[in-house]
């Protein structure tokens, strides 16, 4: 089930709060990628600086990596990340056990209202869940509000808009279809 957005209003305490800390996560993420490959303890390091928490060992996360937030992100056990992917996680992110993440992989939690009377006084958050043993495919992006279901796979370059059911193939440019 697709959650609904919440709203917060433009220069509300949350948003700059939020703003703040994506000053921060952006500065973290760039020493991140700077970094040689093979340093695996500065990584991890500052890691743990962007998602609030060392990530457990089992969690493999290439580099460049990049991030809006990071503290509402939250892992399960054996997930690989894999190069130039990035979590916008402000309304929350959570992915489950053994999930594989490709390449280039865009997963945002946050956006604007649709009303134009609205569009510029407002941002727009709703979490997205993946469930166990999912694989995002290269190139996808992952909507607001989206639960990926468990083993469910989202084809390379999807763009995913509505909840895909446990054990799912979804591919093409609007996938998550109707349901």
């Amino acid at each position: 089930m697709v959650v609904p957005a919440r709203e917060f209003p433009a220069g509300s305490d949350e948003l700059r709060a939020m703003a703040a800390r994506v000053c921060e996560v952006m500065t973290l993420t760039g020493q991140l990628n700077a970094l040689p490959f093979d340093d695996l303890e500065a990584r991890a390091d500052l890691l743990a600086e962007v998602f609030g928490h060392q990530l457990d060992p089992s969690v493999r996360l290439y580099p460049p990596f990049f991030s809006d937030h990071g503290l509402k992100t939250r892992f399960g056990q054996n997930v690989f990340v894999h190069q130039n992917c990035t979590f916008m996680d402000f309304g929350g992110l959570t992915i489950g056990d053994n999930v594989m993440i490709s390449a280039n992989v865009t997963l945002i939690t946050s956006s604007h209202p649709v009303d134009p009377e609205r569009r510029r006084r407002a941002v727009t958050v709703a979490p997205i869940v993946i469930g166990d043993g999912a694989w995002i495919g290269a190139a996808a992006t992952v909507l607001p509000g989206v639960t990926v279901g468990r083993d469910a796979v989202v084809g390379a370059g999807a763009v995913v808009s509505r909840d895909v059911p446990d054990g799912a193939v979804v591919t093409g440019p609007a996938a998550g279809g109707t349901h």
